[in-house]
């Protein structure tokens, strides 16, 4: 079986052969939405075009969270405009925080949208660049539109009603501090939804940033029937859910709204401490 990591050696031989990869940018910062841009402009794996999370990957924040889903229609004009078909292998990156907008791509396109061959470069553009990879800077590169109609797999993630009738296991990807509800730097209420297991998502990785190898991952990962993991706002529960995958396990559903939407509803249950 095919991972869902590529390393960046992996990657510099499928730059150089008769049928690249679509490459995708995905580097965001979500104290500046203009930055993700800037970033590629600047330099990039050569070829790659940069997927933003605020207009790609997420609808206008509102009462949904703060990185609600597009619609199907929303996000298949995007994957039109990228050129992204079934039968093209899509890589995703990015460079900071253990690779999470790149997990945020990988789970909507092979997760949601159902798109059969999509990896993550292991360790980002840090291991590109250690791997002696260089950076382009062409800007304006143009790609023939695609006329794919993916197959939305809704099952892939839940509403907070599914939540609150309760059943299965709810992993929370977000650090251990803002679980116990010690510091909430970002939402209007602090904690966690209870009966929820703290796995922050850069506990999936090593010292030096790539995943850890499956097998630890399959040890340390929460078990249970039926998985859900979430967020401050359905960004870095992804990178649980491809921790999950790495690891060859059933892949948990995605609490898309995550903490972000359950507390506008002040009726919704709050849990502090460990």
């Amino acid at each position: 079986m095919q991972s869902v990591l590529m390393t960046a050696a992996e990657l510099q031989a499928q730059l150089a052969s008769t049928a690249p990869p679509r490459v995708l940018d995905c580097r965001a910062r979500l104290e500046d939405a203009a930055a993700g841009q800037t970033l590629w402009a600047s330099g990039h794996v050569p070829g790659s075009l940069h997927m933003d999370m605020d207009r790609d990957l997420s609808a206008p924040p509102g009462e949904g969270g703060r990185h609600p889903l597009p619609s199907p229609e929303a996000f298949t004009a995007t994957l039109r405009r990228f050129g992204i078909e079934p039968g093209q292998r899509v890589v995703v990156y990015d460079d900071r925080g253990g690779q999470l907008a790149a997990a945020r791509a990988w789970w909507m396109l092979a997760c949601w949208a159902g798109h059969p061959d999509v990896q993550v470069l292991d360790g980002g553009l840090p291991a590109w660049r250690e791997a002696g990879g260089e950076l382009g800077v062409e800007t304006g590169s143009e790609v023939a539109a695609s006329d794919w109609q993916p197959r939305y797999d809704d099952e892939a993630w839940v509403a907070a009603d599914e939540l609150l009738a309760g059943g299965g296991q709810l992993v929370d990807a977000r650090g251990e501090a803002r679980f116990r509800g010690d510091e909430e730097p970002i939402d209007p209420v602090a904690g966690h939804i209870p009966g929820a297991i703290c796995r922050p998502s850069s506990a999936n990785l090593t010292e030096e940033g790539g995943f850890k190898p499956a097998d630890q991952l399959a040890r340390e990962l929460p078990g249970g029937a039926s998985v859900t993991a979430y967020c401050g706002s359905g960004v870095s529960a992804c990178h649980d859910i491809l921790a999950y995958a790495v690891a060859g396990m059933p892949l948990p559903r995605l609490y898309v709204g995550s903490w972000s939407e359950w507390v506008r509803d002040p009726s919704r249950p709050v849990a502090t401490g460990a």
